[in-house]
């Protein structure tokens, strides 16, 4: 393989590790948020951004972690038939399903640019009370996909390289 896609995988895989490494811990940031909903509601009043604070934490504990799952392989896979083929046989399949993945984010990765123009565009808020401005979840959201899309295009060129005989 070319140096520049073996440079391409070693960034895209470090960078995708780290900001995967982070978004690990955002899950015990919304506990912390809805355990303290939790004690506010029960012994208090409670506060209104704590509901949307926990959902906007959980989107990016899952969009941001996206790349790390898929760059451990720890996404879910059918391993009906996979798990008895040959390792060559399982690239060339990666190979094609990575193509439909990398087309979905596409396709992804254009409605949520869209949406996040529209957000900064008109400063578009929530419909809750607490009403926060909907753009910075929508900018982790493209950002999240676009490290899956990179990260996705790193693992097609694995991928190859094993159908070439290369291991990456």
């Amino acid at each position: 393989m070319p140096d520049f896609i073996v440079r391409y995988i070693a960034i895209v895989d470090r960078f995708n590790r780290i900001i995967g490494r982070f978004a690990m811990y955002l899950i015990f940031a919304m506990m912390a948020v809805l355990l303290y909903s939790s004690f506010t509601k029960t012994f208090f009043i409670p506060p209104l951004w704590t509901l949307e604070t926990a959902q906007f934490l959980m989107v990016g504990y899952y969009i941001l972690g996206g790349a790390y799952s898929l760059q451990m392989g720890d996404h879910v896979r059918m391993d009906l038939l996979y798990g008895s083929w040959s390792d060559r046989t399982k690239a060339w399949v990666d190979s094609f399903t990575v193509l439909l993945l990398i087309v979905y984010l596409g396709v992804l990765l254009y409605g949520g640019v869209s949406s996040t123009t529209y957000a900064l565009e008109y400063s578009e808020q929530s419909y809750s009370a607490w009403a926060p401005y909907m753009a910075p979840i929508k900018i982790v959201m493209c950002l999240g996909i676009v490290m899956m899309l990179l990260q996705a295009v790193a693992s097609m060129f694995r991928s190859i390289g094993k159908v070439r005989g290369v291991d990456l």
